[in-house]
């Protein structure tokens, strides 16, 4: 049995803010799961008995060698792909990066990184991400 398959998954992602106010994306490899190809506010799946601000603790720093902090919820998505036969449920959170210089860590899940500027991100992004981007409502 394979979550977002056979039964819906959870997988959580975070707007990962920077001391200048950029924030981190990454461009899904070959290996992931779906969306292959497009840029994404990173994340993954809640494992059993984990909370979702633990499961984006950790993916963050097995996936980029990054600590951050979780700061907020912003939403939650109905991350559906028809065309890719899978189903998600996919909380998103606002997060600080608190150490830890980014590096790829798992090259076929993840062919790209970078900081961005909210006004200047890639337009190719997952339904996921942009349904986040349209919840996010900055602080200040």
């Amino acid at each position: 049995m394979r979550p977002g398959h056979d039964f819906i998954g959870v997988g959580v992602g975070a707007m990962v803010f920077d001391d200048d106010g950029r924030v981190f994306l990454a461009r899904r490899g070959p290996a992931a799961r779906n969306e292959r190809g497009l840029w994404e506010f990173p994340g993954g799946m809640v494992d059993f008995g984990e909370t979702m601000a633990d499961a984006v603790r950790r993916e963050f720093a097995e996936e980029y060698g990054m600590t951050v902090e979780v700061t907020g919820l912003i939403g939650v998505s109905d991350h559906i792909l028809p065309a890719e036969g899978q189903h998600w449920i996919s909380p998103s959170f606002t997060a600080r990066h608190i150490e830890g210089t980014p590096e790829i860590k798992e090259p076929s899940k993840c062919t790209e990184i970078g900081w961005f500027r909210l006004g200047e991100l890639p337009e190719q992004l997952t339904q996921a991400s942009r349904d986040t981007l349209r919840n996010y409502t900055p602080m200040g």
